[in-house]
């Protein structure tokens, strides 16, 4: 099933017709916190899949074309991103990059990047204004979680998962001469996160380590790669990662990018393109005011 929110964080079921605005078939209180609509029905998903199902073949329909897609999960908990996790990718940026020595996700680990971060897809990606920094495109598979995990074994990991989502982690690359940056700080502007288009139920990918993965800035492909290529798989990620804490219904692992990173500015549109999950593209612009501490 494909789960997209939208508009005013409706939630529609995503069919070859367009949306089925399923919203009215989920509990009145969500109505008060219409931004965990998504998260609510990831943990009660058991309960709530043949409901949805049948509400789908009813609901009122919306051609994808009249709506505003928001992030594939609005108001995720957390967002765990795993850095260098493509060996051509390790290196590749040289002085800007703050993965040095070949240390691949295995052994950094992972860092956070904020959940407000997020955008949906036909959103828009806004640069700092006047900044002389570079800003770059990272083309990434986005796992979301189905169900509570702490200490999870690999060979179960995949049972924790609730579907995918396509990931660009927008950065904002350190600047020569100037140190280490923190990193989770880099890459949490507001916007720096386009998440869609919609959310994949995991029923729904074959194998979700054999997906070819593209992004192209304007008609430029800057990055091809498959899933396959991963330094440290999902199954491996979601155990990492539950052995230092908790993952939620709804968090999201941005599983790292390939080769072929590269700079976006204001004025172009970036497209990203992942097998069975889908495609989605998003405009890059420069906001309108300086802010107090510009970057």
């Amino acid at each position: 099933m494909k789960i997209a929110s939208f508009n005013d964080f409706q939630v529609g079921v995503v069919t070859d017709a367009g949306i089925a605005n399923v919203t009215g078939a989920l509990p009145d209180f969500l109505a008060r916190l219409p931004g965990q609509r998504v998260n609510w029905l990831i943990e009660n998903w058991t309960e709530c899949k043949a409901m949805l199902e049948q509400a789908a073949a009813s609901a009122p329909m919306h051609r994808l074309a009249d709506v505003q897609l928001l992030a594939a999960n609005p108001t995720p908990p957390h967002i765990f991103a795993a850095p260098a996790n493509y060996r051509k990718h390790i290196g590749e940026l040289g002085d800007r990059s703050v993965t040095t020595g070949g240390r691949s996700a295995r052994e950094q680990g992972f860092f956070l990047k904020a959940p407000s971060s997020v955008v949906g897809a036909g959103g828009t990606v806004w640069l700092p204004k006047g900044s002389s920094r570079r800003f770059d495109h990272e083309s990434e598979l986005a796992v979301i979680i189905g169900r509570t995990a702490r200490d999870v074994p690999r060979a179960s990991a995949l049972d924790y998962v609730f579907g995918y989502a396509c990931l660009i982690d927008g950065t904002m690359r350190i600047e020569k001469g100037s140190g280490e940056e923190e990193r989770t700080m880099r890459k949490s502007f507001d916007t720096f996160t386009p998440l869609g288009p919609y959310l994949v139920t995991a029923d729904e990918i074959s194998d979700p380590g054999k997906l070819r993965n593209r992004l192209w800035v304007n008609e430029d492909l800057r990055q091809d790669a498959n899933t396959s290529d991963l330094i440290v798989g999902i199954p491996e990620l979601i155990e990492m990662i539950s052995s230092v804490l908790t993952l939620r219904p709804g968090d999201v692992i941005a599983t790292g990018t390939p080769e072929g990173v590269g700079p976006m500015a204001s004025g172009d549109t970036v497209r990203i393109a992942i097998d069975q999950v889908g495609e989605m593209s998003v405009k890059v612009r420069e906001r309108e005011a300086v802010a107090p501490r510009p970057y």
